[in-house]
């Protein structure tokens, strides 16, 4: 039988529970469609440019929330404090705002690095610097990166 190496487990927040307009108002987060990840590939292919692909992280706990409350989980209850709700500071798993938050995080970050966001497809950033040029294109928390710079 083999070892078990390490135990990995998630909390995440019952988002199915949430309703529309009491608990949350935004949660579109824009992802690109195949048809601009292909037209980003040939663009790629011919003008020879570098292609990097990257996944990025408990995406969602690097966001920041407004007020949300939980209930306590089974099994993290804290005895004599049964009735205790929590106040999240980060974005969880399973809240409806997730995406968007982690969307908002990202699109702050890009435009502050002077990254500009496509007119018509929000989850493309494209930064031009004299010759050189850097397409960033958005997948939930996958990142597809191409330019004609190898650094």
């Amino acid at each position: 039988m083999p070892k078990v190496e390490r135990y990995k487990a998630r909390l995440i927040a019952k988002g199915y529970k949430q309703k529309h307009s009491v608990y949350y108002e935004k949660v579109f987060a824009p992802i690109a469609c195949l048809e601009t990840i292909q037209l980003l590939v040939a663009l790629a292919a011919q003008n020879q440019w570098l292609i990097h692909q990257m996944d990025v992280k408990f995406p969602f706990f690097n966001d920041t929330l407004e007020e949300v409350f939980v209930e306590q989980s089974d099994d993290f209850m804290i005895k004599g404090h049964e009735d205790n709700v929590l106040k999240l500071i980060k974005v969880l798993y399973g809240l409806k705002q997730a995406p968007r938050a982690w969307y908002s995080h990202l699109d702050n970050y890009l435009q502050k690095n002077d990254f500009s966001r496509c007119v018509h497809v929000y989850a493309l950033y494209v930064n031009k610097e004299k010759c050189d040029i850097l397409c960033i294109c958005i997948y939930v928390d996958d990142l597809i990166l191409m330019g004609s710079n190898p650094y």
